[in-house]
């Protein structure tokens, strides 16, 4: 199997965790965990996961000059994607904040010509614009409307697009010089210690004896799912693809959130649903046909 095929496969799988997450986070959070704290217990959790994987099978040393590289990959991937994300749902409506995460490959392919100096041709600039076009369509995007009401909240989730894109065009150099897993671990440690005073007296006041059984399933899926296994799929998906690939894979998060729905019989099948998940795909490929190309594949 080409490495061109397990990129894509890595990333569909974080899209499929994702698309999951967002509907089984609301079964506990806020009612049982407050999301600063929710995102604190991700956060320590993740950073132990890596430091213990690390510490079993890689033991690779960073140079002591990366440390601030790695610090400022931890701010933007870590702890302020996390926190302006869960702020912002918090304040804006759900329509509001599903539209407008799409603008995050707009920010990666804008921020990968500015800083990577990347080429960004016509082909990839045509399968953002149609994956996002499908994405939008698909989440709603007639219902989409800005009110004073919920101008902060949206501006929160702009911050957290443009906070994650960062991230995806800043770390790419890291994963290339070190292992993904030694990244990852670097870049949890330092979110750990930013998180930590947003989310210390929320994680303290939940009472874990009112999760039942569902509960704690869906907060073992969070914790190994949702941080450790997407961020580690992410982060090895950055070492091999172009972060405007890695990117554009946020637009088959509506496809899974829409098809769970149907297979729960939440939502009904239409013509019209189908053709925007065809769009989103064909504007995936796109984004990736360029990479084939320069790849000889």
């Amino acid at each position: 199997m080409s490495t061109t095929i397990k990129v894509h496969i890595a990333l569909f799988v974080v899209s499929v965790i994702y698309g999951a997450t967002f509907s089984l986070a609301k079964v506990i959070m806020p009612s049982l965990i407050e999301p600063y704290g929710f995102i604190l217990l991700r956060v320590l959790s993740g950073a132990l996961l890596f430091l213990l994987v690390h510490a079993l099978f890689i033991r690779e040393k960073v140079e002591r000059k990366d440390l601030f590289p790695l610090a400022t990959s931890a701010f933007f991937g870590v702890a302020a994607n996390m926190l302006m994300f869960f702020k912002g749902l918090s304040i804006t409506s759900p329509i509001n904040g599903a539209v407008l995460m799409l603008v995050t490959p707009v920010f990666v392919l804008v921020l990968s010509r500015l800083i990577s100096r990347e080429a960004v041709s016509w082909v990839k600039s045509t399968g953002v614009a149609l994956a996002a076009l499908g994405a939008l369509m698909l989440v709603g995007g007639s219902r989409f409307h800005f009110s004073s009401d919920t101008a902060l909240g949206d501006l929160y989730i702009i911050l957290n697009a443009l906070s994650y894109a960062i991230y995806l065009v800043y770390v790419k150099k890291l994963m290339i010089k070190y292992h993904p897993i030694t990244v990852s671990k670097w870049n949890f440690l330092f979110g750990f210690l930013i998180v930590l005073p947003f989310g210390a007296e929320e994680l303290f006041q939940v009472d874990w004896t009112a999760f039942d059984l569902a509960g704690w399933w869906i907060i073992v899926f969070v914790l190994l799912g949702t941080t450790f296994l997407t961020y580690l799929l992410n982060a090895w998906a950055l070492r091999h693809a172009s972060s405007g690939l890695v990117g554009s894979y946020i637009y088959l998060q509506p496809v899974v959130a829409t098809v769970l729905a149907m297979l729960n019989k939440q939502d009904q099948p239409t013509l019209e649903k189908v053709l925007y998940i065809l769009l989103i795909f064909a504007g995936v490929y796109l984004v990736s046909r360029k990479k084939k190309i320069a790849d000889g594949n």
